[in-house]
């Protein structure tokens, strides 16, 4: 009886151990998404900021033609 024991045991370790290298490989991949999201989250700052320019821009350019009197008031 003692050897079905131990193949049991054998089992259950190996399933522990392939378990823990499952466990490890999604720790990786909640840190790697969590660096894309910060990622994201910064590039969605950044083009908000161009927007932001960009209307000033369109603002000025705007005054611009008209006080040359480039477009039709």
């Amino acid at each position: 009886m003692s050897e079905p024991e131990n193949l049991t045991l054998l089992m259950l370790r190996r399933v522990d151990e392939k378990l823990d290298r499952v466990l490890e490989r999604v720790n990786d991949l909640v840190t790697r998404v969590g660096h894309l999201e910060q990622s994201d989250a910064h590039n969605a700052v950044r083009l908000a900021d161009i927007a932001v320019k960009m209307d000033r821009v369109e603002f000025r350019i705007d005054r611009i033609e008209k006080r040359l009197d480039l477009v039709e008031s």
